[in-house]
């Protein structure tokens, strides 16, 4: 039970860094150094996406409800910017690159998950 549950984690750490490769790929205004820099970054973003983003989304809810959801992806954005804050080899030229880039990560991520993400609970 606790293997799978590692080998899930891992499965799912993999997925965000290639998702971010591919991201870096297509925006030319978003890249790594290396691309072992694409691992370190899927991590510091889980653990941003983990424990920063649901305190601003909480404390962005009405400003979210008024604008429909899209303010949602303004942090998500946040958050992609942030991490290229912090992991150094990783960079974010500009809040608009960040924006699609979040938007280009979350369908790319997606994509990635449902086809090599096993449906078991």
């Amino acid at each position: 039970m606790r293997g799978e549950k590692v080998m899930r984690l891992l499965v799912h750490w993999i997925i965000s860094a290639i998702s971010l490769l591919i991201v870096a790929w297509i925006f030319p205004k978003i890249w790594f150094d290396h691309v072992s820099t694409a691992f370190l970054a899927a991590i510091v973003l889980g653990l941003i996406n983990t424990f920063i983003r649901p305190v601003l989304q909480f404390l962005a809810l009405p400003i979210t409800f008024l604008t429909v959801g899209i303010f949602a992806l303004v942090i998500n954005a946040a958050m992609l910017e942030l991490s290229s804050h912090i992991v150094p080899g990783f960079h974010v030229e500009g809040f608009g690159n960040a924006f699609f880039g979040s938007i280009a990560l979350w369908i790319i991520s997606g994509i990635l998950h449902a086809f090599l993400v096993d449906k078991k609970v």
